[in-house]
């Protein structure tokens, strides 16, 4: 019997959750899962490692680049053939300090999902360690 999917701790949903080519995209869709973007958020979008990036989803860092590469494979075949890419589904836990995030790289702050260091210093109720 297969192990079960252990769920990602995302600390934001996608604003957007589909993208489509203009003047195309009609056909077959790129399914990116809501994990799947977190990995790209982290490692492109806030420029963290992948060491990071697991610690922050509460992962192993293998889990970490499948997903990343997966995601790239995704992407790409999204803008090279012109194909919608919609963000949906994945095993994840939403952090329930999502809704006061500041955005900032929450591997520096102190919140129950990330367990960082430091405080972010935009006010959003970070305490210093």
């Amino acid at each position: 019997m297969a192990r079960p999917v252990k769920k990602r701790n995302i600390c934001a949903l996608p604003t957007t959750g589909e993208f489509c080519p203009k003047g195309g995209g009609d056909g077959e869709a790129v399914v990116l899962g809501v994990d799947e973007f977190e990995t790209v958020r982290l490692i492109d979008h806030l420029q963290l490692t992948q060491d990071e990036c697991a610690a922050q989803m509460q992962v192993a860092r293998t889990t970490v680049q499948a997903m990343y590469n997966a995601a790239r494979v995704k992407v790409a075949d999204a803008l090279v053939n012109g194909k919608r890419l919609v963000i949906t589904g994945g095993s994840y836990t939403l952090c329930s300090r999502a809704q006061n995030c500041c955005g900032k790289n929450c591997v520096h702050r102190n919140c129950a999902c990330c367990q960082g260091s430091a405080s972010c210093g935009c006010g959003c109720g970070c305490e210093k360690a």
